[in-house]
């Protein structure tokens, strides 16, 4: 992988010819604004569950997401907060569903709330799902997401998982425990990707943690990236050839890249350097482009599992600086 894409040094540096596609703000604007086809505006809603855990409060929470359909996640809280609590905000790697509630408790053991979005569709991975998505988009897709719906910015998947998240952000800000000026989006791989795009359509986070991150200048991972998920973009287009232009339309207006340029919170993110899943070109178009104040660490000896634990300690380190006073 290292001979298979650019070497560090070109990296830090890289800044490929990348226009934004027309309409791209007002296609999010509407996007966002749109209301439920029924009309009726559900709210989140949050059930305790007990996980046998007495310092962690966690709940099965369901959220009106694109459309207004729920999407599904858990909130862990730590026992006897007496103030309102910074809040992480994650989303998860291709393939993951939310798992079991007592899986993922870093965060909530630091002393914040934690509120794990599902990802509509998927869990059939490292950990099981139950958000379906219902609009599965035209037969002839390639098994997996990244070209279900592909034929229009208005089917693409990404949209509804895109406003999915926005609406977890939003939730958070009204739950009366959590301080919504202290909210700060992360995940790895697509939940880099995805916390990259809410950070550059939700205002006034207080940071953002882009791990490994997935969906940054996505054509030029479908052509280099040597494993999925990029590679179901090129296995399509072997099929569609005259659908390139069009394909690589719809998924401009998806590219972290570019929702980076519309971000401004304070950024912590990671690279790996022999990552063959994520080419870490394609992870530096999104950083090079950031407009906000930005961090970043390398694993040059890394795959896509890039610092691991390592990089979590990094990250518990940033998010107390970030909202100590």
């Amino acid at each position: 992988m290292p001979s298979a894409d650019l070497p560090l040094e070109e990296c830090r540096v890289y800044r490929p010819e990348f226009p934004l596609p027309d309409g791209f703000d007002a296609f999010w604007s509407g996007t966002l604004g749109e209301q439920p086809h029924d009309g009726a505006a559900d709210k989140p809603r949050y059930r305790e569950v007990d996980c046998g855990l007495p310092h962690i409060r966690t709940y099965d929470v369901s959220v009106p997401g694109y459309a207004g359909r729920p999407v599904r996640g858990w909130l862990h809280m730590p026992t006897g907060a007496t103030e309102p609590l910074g809040c992480v905000v994650e989303f998860l790697g291709y393939g993951r569903g939310r798992g079991l509630p007592h899986e993922e408790l870093m965060w909530a053991c630091a002393g914040y709330a934690h509120l794990v979005m599902d990802t509509r569709g998927q869990g059939w991975s490292a950990a099981a799902g139950v958000t379906p998505d219902t609009d599965p988009g035209a037969a002839g897709t390639v098994p997996g997401f990244l070209t279900r719906g592909v034929e229009s910015p208005e089917t693409y998947y990404y949209r509804r998982v895109f406003t999915d998240a926005v609406r977890f952000v939003e939730a958070m800000r009204e739950h009366p425990e959590v301080d919504p000026a202290r909210i700060v989006v992360t995940g790895v791989s697509q939940g880099g990707g995805i916390a990259l795009a809410v950070a550059g359509l939700v205002p006034g986070l207080a940071g953002v943690m882009p791990d490994v991150p997935f969906l940054c200048n996505i054509a030029r991972g479908a052509r280099i990236a040597a494993l999925p998920p990029y590679t179901e973009i090129a296995a399509y287009l072997r099929l569609h050839h005259d659908r390139t232009d069009q394909v690589f339309r719809t998924l401009s207006y998806f590219d972290a890249a570019h929702h980076a340029t519309r971000a401004t919170a304070p950024a912590l993110f990671s690279v790996a350097m022999t990552d063959e899943i994520c080419p870490p070109s394609t992870c530096f178009t999104a950083y090079n482009r950031y407009a906000g104040p930005k961090e970043l660490r390398v694993y040059e000896f890394n795959g896509h599992e890039g610092g691991g634990a390592h990089h979590r300690a990094e990250q518990l380190a940033w998010v107390r600086e970030l909202f100590t006073p």
